[in-house]
């Protein structure tokens, strides 16, 4: 059992949840931070007893007063910044973009910094979208980031940047990671959320497309929490180090004939990021990853979906977007 406490930030989004559900299963004492009450993407993928094992705390990210309150009166020792507005929201508002993503991030180094060394490390969700343009058919490496073409990419990249001048300034420890296109039950916003929309639309027997093709580097959402949990346990690691994560590099017309339902099509359109990253940093600094394949990760996916559906709880609120 360990004794750290952990603060998880964006603990109601997607891998926010799939974060609170790894570090409960894995016997660790959790702290959800979000400004979203409800944990309806939590209770997609957890019961109501696991859900009572964590503490809840209602905050807004950019309230620079919020993190630091609920550091003290929980003892967290550990933070995983996941709370962010994604592309579509910072193209629509890119000001409440630039004070969730940027200034929301700053508020986590500070509280950090001020705890007195009681935060050990904040391990932070960077995203692919830091390069931009594909690398060509060579996996992109963390040298290749730089080149972003939307503001949430933008304002990812400064959080980086933010991060190496905490740590060469106040001696701040933390770890960011890139990932890329995440999936799984609870991923309901965003681009790179369609192929699991698809595969919800497949289990109730609805249509659905795709709006991209070609290849993408594809992560199995419980993949992704393992290695922020792992970042943030990482303490034989001193600096502010930012890597890539890496699932599998896989065609969206393989994924589509993976979900094997009629009505499921894509666009031929690849995304405006590499197709796949390059992931060798991470496993030498950090150690070896949980990996699940595409067609496992398919196949988990769709039955929760099909559970969710057959106890009349699945929301589908999503596919109608």
């Amino acid at each position: 059992m360990s004794e750290s406490v952990f603060l998880v930030t964006g603990a109601h989004g997607f891998i926010g949840s799939w974060v609170v559900k790894r570090l409960l299963a894995g016997g660790h004492r959790v702290v959800l931070f979000d400004q979203n009450p409800m944990p309806h993407r939590l209770r997609q993928i957890m019961d109501e007893e696991e859900l009572e094992r964590a503490n809840f705390v209602a905050g807004d990210i950019t309230e620079a007063a919020a993190i630091p309150q609920a550091v003290d009166q929980f003892g967290a020792d550990r933070i995983i910044h996941l709370a962010a507005l994604q592309i579509p929201s910072c193209r629509a508002n890119p000001r409440l973009g630039a004070m969730v993503n940027v200034v929301g991030t700053i508020n986590v180094f500070e509280a950090a910094v001020k705890s007195g060394g009681q935060i050990k490390r904040v391990a932070y969700a960077s995203s692919a979208a830091v390069f931009g343009k594909p690398t060509g058919e060579r996996p992109a490496s963390e040298a290749d980031a730089g080149d972003p073409d939307s503001l949430y990419g933008a304002f990812k990249r400064c959080g980086e940047e933010n991060a190496r001048v905490y740590y060469n300034e106040q001696g701040l420890r933390s770890i960011g990671l890139r990932p890329h296109t995440v999936y799984g039950v609870g991923r309901d916003f965003g681009m790179t959320s369609d192929p699991t929309k698809a595969m919800k639309a497949a289990v109730v027997g609805r249509p659905f497309h795709i709006r991209f093709g070609g290849c993408i580097d594809f992560q199995y959402a419980a993949d992704t929490a393992d290695a922020f949990i792992a970042a943030a346990l990482a303490d034989h690691l001193d600096g502010a180090h930012v890597f890539n994560l890496h699932g599998e590099t896989v065609a969206v017309a393989d994924i589509v004939r993976e979900i094997g339902a009629p009505g499921i099509t894509f666009v031929d359109k690849p995304l405006s990021a590499p197709h796949r990253l390059d992931d060798t940093a991470i496993r030498h600094a950090v150690g070896v990853l949980p990996y699940t394949s595409m067609k496992e990760g398919v196949r988990l996916t769709m039955a929760r979906f099909a559970e969710l559906a057959r106890q009349g709880n699945l929301d589908t609120k999503d596919l109608e977007v």
